[in-house]
């Protein structure tokens, strides 16, 4: 079993989907930081000189390579889902499962609002409430992808192992 998970940038994928790993004993990837490896840039470093479009392009390109991978937990790209066909390779994709991670916008704003300068995307915005409505227009618009997840887990006030324990008993 391959298991996906999906939510917005603060969502948890990263630090959960590392610690189900261990749990299941299965493998981890961050296709971010596999996109780093295979391209020797960074995500920001990759927006900024080739753009988003290419950016989104190789993203799919790589999504489509690790879902191949077996007994692995994959922590997407909030946006990872919701390009190209995306949503529809993991969907389609044999023997995975996909998750999402679904955290309110106040929790977001939270997570989100100190650690924005290492996050292209909301780095520019100067305070919470263009964060608060940054966010909630990019969930709006992203919600229709996320909600195709087969399970979702709810991660507001919640410890990592308690996320995790939510996650196992829906996959099991």
């Amino acid at each position: 079993m391959t298991i996906i998970l999906i939510g917005y940038m603060g969502s948890g994928k990263s630090t959960i989907g590392q610690e189900l790993s261990k749990i299941l004993k299965f493998d981890y990837l961050d296709l971010d930081v596999y996109i780093q490896n295979r391209q020797g840039s960074s995500i920001s470093k990759l927006f900024e000189t080739k753009g988003e479009i290419y950016f989104r392009k190789i993203e799919s390109e790589y999504l489509k390579e690790v879902l191949l991978l077996e007994n692995t937990v994959i922590s997407l790209g909030g946006g990872t889902p919701c390009y190209g066909t995306n949503m529809d390779a993991i969907k389609f994709s044999p023997e995975t499962k996909s998750i999402y991670l679904k955290a309110s916008i106040p929790c977001l704003v939270d997570r989100l609002f100190d650690k924005r300068s290492k996050r292209p995307l909301i780095a520019h915005l100067t305070n919470k409430n263009e964060l608060t409505e940054f966010i909630g227009k990019h969930l709006f618009e992203r919600s229709n992808f996320y909600n195709q997840s087969d399970f979702t887990v709810s991660v507001d006030q919640k410890t990592v192992n308690k996320i995790n324990e939510d996650i196992v008993m829906k996959l099991f």
